[in-house]
């Protein structure tokens, strides 16, 4: 590796004999320089690791702490995409431009859906100092909009100083059938028996480390390795369901207080540490019937599952850098992103897609009637808010929340050769910000102030690197604001200031709490009323960090931030044309929701000829446009609720069909079937998708994902001919009025 920065030093004659050669130094990292393995999880609470007082089985990550630190007092951002900002750019979330998920931009500097060139990557930090560079798993840290074939591609991971990706570039996707891009393409999953993707993206980390080590073993690496676990869907193989049989019938109180009393039996938490009453809105579990029991008790089984199937991967890894002598002088770090999400609701869904689009669950009885689906192929489980209690077991609210439920969350580092005091705890107060500055002070680079001819913006974060060797030292951290959908926090000095927005109301009208941090471990006595002097600084300091780092103006908008009127060049057509074989992701798909429109197919088919036409999204949610047995069939899954409509047997030859949807108010409309411009069949519609249809997008000519439509299975390719597919949205779009309330 060299660079072109450099003069040349060399003479150059009119031939060799009167000639001096010369080479560039080559970039080298510095002596002894570790490799990084970056380990993200997602939605994983606090109490939710065996080493931080769980009870479901995760020996590689004990390990892990067992061979290095556990922090107790390490924060996140409370929600996936703005935690993987701060992380990958030692930075604040809203001063990059990443105030909530990669999905929305409001038009403001702290909300632009994207991480700001002038600060970069910790791949583009150390890409240039003689570091191999790998990406692996969720991304999401791209506008989705852009994630289409098209591009942009300034924000995908080889974009942002990454060698290599592979992986997904949503916040979700179907653990057995996932929506991969490989480096810059997107691509089928394997063929392979029992896939899962866990599995896959273990296999794919092995195959980077040991192919870089095999060609270049003194090079260090930098692996950043993202799990969907456990964020919805919940996805396992059986047996590590199974496993956990009967652990849960006790219900969430009684985990939650087990987990208590072992996280202050293994000092995870101070001995004094109260543990607060339920949150609002968690059904104690004796209010619930043996039916809802058992469903609820086998969600949390497949949660559980889930965690030890990555754990188990995880492991392979790890094994396999030992294996090739890199384990050693490899630092890991491995957190979440955020606390146990609330999304779940009360009860559960077996579906998450019902949760977005504002649907409640199914009858009791349909979801027992399933319950040994749960966690498999044909679920996208999101489990009930009191198992997310109990995983943040023993602090307070959840995801999206800036309490500690929401941004207080598990972090191990571990590494052999830099850290000597092993299975130790750390309490020093840090932030996500913090370990981009760390892991350069590890290897010992100094932050760069300019990365390809662009000016960079300080670090934000603090090294923790001093914690390693001196459990007693204060915290270097100064303080630490938070935000996120209106709900802010402020900390300095071990107290926090803290209030819970409610979406829609006066932010002047919020209440704000305080705590003393340092005496008070898990948020549970208010001090406002006896420091109403104290609590008002800290407002005043929060207002100033919250205009020094772009977090103005407050946005406390959810559903309506899909809606925001932006450019958008690939999305704000009212015409769209596809040919056979194309795939547009999510958010770069036209946006068919509460608008008319029409879906027409360009075809010829011979007698026998079927297949799908047209498919968005999965089993979950979405709708598939396919011929069966010569007929048209629309099947429009709203989340498990089909609307069909079925055509007579189609003509041989060439023929033009149409899926034509008719909004007859809001969020619902009737669909028909139009063959050679005549009407076919219809069907009423009386719900239809409101805020996501899904994350997989749109497919001509083959099914991307498992069906919508029960009716078919697997690509279901289409064997005719298919000229082109034209989409064309109509100009009478239902804004929404409401805001979706995700807690």
């Amino acid at each position: 590796m060299t660079s072109d920065a450099q003069t040349y030093g060399g003479i150059v004659g009119n031939t060799v004999a009167d000639s001096t050669p010369w080479w560039p130094d080559p970039v080298a990292p510095p002596p002894n320089s570790p490799n990084v393995v970056m380990v993200v999880l997602d939605d994983v609470g606090f109490a939710d690791l065996g080493c931080f007082g769980s009870e479901i089985e995760t020996p590689t990550m004990n390990a892990l702490a067992a061979n290095g630190l556990r922090y107790n007092n390490f924060h996140t951002t409370s929600i996936c995409s703005p935690t993987r900002a701060s992380l990958l750019t030692g930075r604040n979330h809203h001063s990059v431009g990443m105030a909530v998920v990669s999905n929305w931009d409001t038009g403001y500097p702290g909300c632009t859906g994207r991480i700001t060139n002038r600060a970069a990557t910790l791949a583009e930090i150390l890409r240039p100092a003689g570091y191999s560079t790998f990406a692996v798993g969720k991304w999401h840290l791209a506008p989705i909009e852009d994630t289409t074939p098209a591009g942009p591609f300034d924000q995908w991971p080889l974009q942002r100083g990454f060698d290599r990706y592979y992986g997904f570039l949503d916040g979700a996707t179907n653990h057995w059938d996932p929506d991969l891009v490989a480096d810059n393409h997107h691509i089928d999953r394997p063929e392979k028996p029992d896939y899962h993707a866990t599995e896959d993206l273990v296999d794919q980390a092995i195959a980077m480390v040991t192919a870089q080590t095999s060609a270049w073993p003194e090079r260090p690496f930098f692996m950043y390795l993202c799990f969907g676990t456990g964020h919805y869907p919940i996805h396992v193989p059986k047996p590590y369901v199974d496993r956990y049989n009967g652990r849960y019938d006790a219900g969430w109180g009684t985990i939650r207080e087990e987990r208590y009393h072992r996280q202050k039996d293994n000092g995870v938490i101070p001995a004094d540490t109260e543990l607060p009453p339920f949150n609002p809105g968690v059904p104690d579990w004796s209010d619930l019937s043996a039916d809802e029991q058992k469903v609820a008790a086998r969600m949390q089984q497949a949660y559980a599952g889930m965690l030890t199937h990555t754990d188990e991967h995880l492991g392979r890894l790890i094994a396999t850098l030992e294996e090739i002598g890199q384990a050693d002088n490899t630092v890991f770090v491995l957190l979440s992103d955020n606390g146990a999400t609330q999304e779940g609701g009360p009860s559960g869904h077996e579906n998450a897609m019902r949760y977005v689009n504002g649907l409640g669950p199914r009858p009791i009885d349909q979801q027992l009637g399933n319950i040994d689906d749960i966690g498999g192929p044909g679920n996208w489980m999101v489990y009930p808010m009191g198992w997310a209690m109990a995983g943040n077991t023993p602090l307070k609210w959840y995801k999206q929340n800036t309490h500690a439920g929401g941004v207080r969350d598990p972090l191990i580092i571990s590494w052999t050769a830099g850290i000597a005091d092993r299975g130790a705890l750390r309490t020093q107060y840090h932030h996500v910000s913090d370990i981009a500055p760390t892991l350069l002070e590890a290897i010992g680079l100094e932050p760069p102030a300019e990365v390809a001819g662009v000016h960079q913006m300080p670090m934000e974060g603090t090294s923790m690197m001093y914690s390693f060797a001196d459990a007693d030292a204060p915290t270097n951290k100064a303080e630490q604001y938070y935000e996120m959908f209106g709900h802010r926090a402020m900390w300095v000095d071990g107290w926090k200031a803290v209030t819970r927005h409610i979406p829609g109301e006066n932010f002047d009208d919020d209440r704000w709490e305080l705590y003393h941090l340092d005496q008070d471990f898990s948020e549970a006595r208010d001090l406002a009323q006896a420091e109403p002097e104290r609590l008002a600084g800290l407002v005043d300091r929060w207002w100033e960090a919250a205009r020094a780092y772009q977090v103005l103006p407050l946005d406390d908008r959810i559903l309506e931030r899909f809606h925001v009127p932006k450019p958008r060049p690939i999305t704000g057509r009212s015409r769209f044309v596809y040919y056979d074989g194309a795939y547009i992701p999510s958010d770069g798909c036209p946006d068919l929701k509460n608008v008319s429109y029409e879906i027409t197919v360009e075809l010829s088919r011979a007698d026998g000829d079927d297949g799908t036409l047209v498919a968005c999204g999965d089993v979950a949610s979405g709708f598939a446009l396919f011929i069966q047995d010569g007929r048209l069939v629309w099947d429009y899954n709203m989340a498990w609720e089909h609307y069909v409509a079925e055509t007579e047997p189609l003509p041989s030859g060439p023929v033009t069909v149409t899926a034509a949807f008719e909004r007859t108010g809001s969020h619902a409309g009737t669909g028909r079937l139009l063959v050679n411009g005549v009407e076919a069949a219809s069907v009423d519609m009386p719900v239809t998708h409101n805020t996501h249809i899904h994350a997989v997008g749109i497919s001509v000519g083959f099914t991307k994902a498992p069906s919508p439509s029960p009716r078919t299975t697997g690509q279901f390719p289409f064997t005719g001919t298919l000229s082109r597919v034209v989409i064309e949205v109509a100009d009478d779009r239902e804004l929404p009025d409401q805001l979706l309330v995700l807690d």
